[in-house]
């Protein structure tokens, strides 16, 4: 749970882009999305292996 400590001299705006930068940087949206469905490891090693190839990749065109 998150909380936000909202001061009396502090607006509204600033305690809700607080609160918007904690729920980002917490990771809860992106947790609950990949809880939506099971991926078996084998697969999400995979996909991480891609990824870096990926990127790996990318850097060594831009050089």
């Amino acid at each position: 749970m998150l909380i936000i400590d909202a001061r009396e001299a502090e607006s509204i705006d600033k305690a809700l882009k607080n609160y918007k930068k904690k729920f980002e940087k917490a990771g809860i949206l992106r947790e609950l999305r990949s809880r939506q469905s099971f991926m078996k490891p084998s697969i999400k090693r995979r996909a991480t292996v891609l990824r870096a190839e990926y990127k790996q990749q990318m850097t060594s065109d831009q050089e």
